[in-house]
């Protein structure tokens, strides 16, 4: 971000669609285009779109910009910005730039100079450059999610056999003889029969669901690192010829 010092030209071409502000806080537009001095190849102006110019090209000097968080902002009033001159053509002749200095309450040379900048300033120096913009792709990876599988909990019944040793009692009859010396009447001679019943216990079977264990699925996320390869190209510039300096 670029606050308070030159706006460079990497600073305005990564703000096209930037909000721009006028001195009073109004929002005047936006960030459209970008005019470079034909000399120093340097950003001069800032092209405002949409709002409340629609057709028309404004023009907004560079000089006392500044980019902030949330946008440009111009030290010229939106009055001041919407009543500049109209450019109708992609570049800025001498005189449409003299109008516009004027416009602005900028300094502005009246003699003849190449930049349009009064003769004498840094930026005003003629050279005369030829240059060729070198480019090369950049690799950019990203990631999406896809499936790579799945998992299922699934239930079913099997039957096994179980036996377990149960205990159980039973009665049994057991003959017990006492000897008695007694006197005992002729009427206690005879038959006489006595019953005794035995009982015994048995094994009763029965069955109840009882739940022994809860099964889940969870999922977890871990890291990996996969090595991506791909081939990217790269411009070279190279210069041939006599009398070549390198800077």
């Amino acid at each position: 971000m670029t606050t308070g010092t030159a706006l460079s030209l990497q600073d305005l071409a990564e703000a096209r669609g930037t909000p721009v502000y006028s001195s009073d806080g109004e929002k005047i537009g936006s960030v459209e285009e970008i005019f470079l001095d034909d000399q120093t190849r340097k950003p001069e102006w800032i092209g405002i779109g949409t709002g409340f110019f629609k057709t028309k090209r404004v023009l907004v000097p560079t000089a006392g910009a500044r980019l902030e968080a949330d946008g440009f902002f111009v030290p010229y009033t939106k009055d001041q910005v919407k009543d500049t001159p109209d450019i109708d053509s992609d570049h800025i002749d001498q005189s449409t730039e003299a109008a516009l200095y004027r416009h602005y309450g900028l300094e502005y040379s009246e003699s003849r100079s190449d930049t349009g900048l009064p003769e004498g300033s840094p930026s005003a120096k003629t050279t005369d450059k030829t240059s060729v913009a070198r480019s090369e792709e950049e690799l950019q990876v990203g990631k999406q999610p896809v499936q790579a599988g799945s998992v299922r909990l699934r239930k079913w019944v099997e039957t096994e056999p179980i036996q377990t040793d149960v205990e159980v009692r039973q009665e049994v009859a057991r003959v017990e003889r006492e000897p008695i010396n007694q006197p005992a009447s002729s009427g206690d001679i005879g038959e006489q029969e006595v019953e005794v019943p035995l009982h015994t216990e048995q094994p009763v079977v029965s069955k109840q669901t009882v739940a022994k264990e809860k099964v889940s699925l969870q999922k977890d996320v871990e890291s990996d690192t996969q090595t991506v390869a791909d081939q990217v190209r790269k411009e070279r510039v190279e210069v041939e010829g006599e009398g070549v300096t390198t800077r």
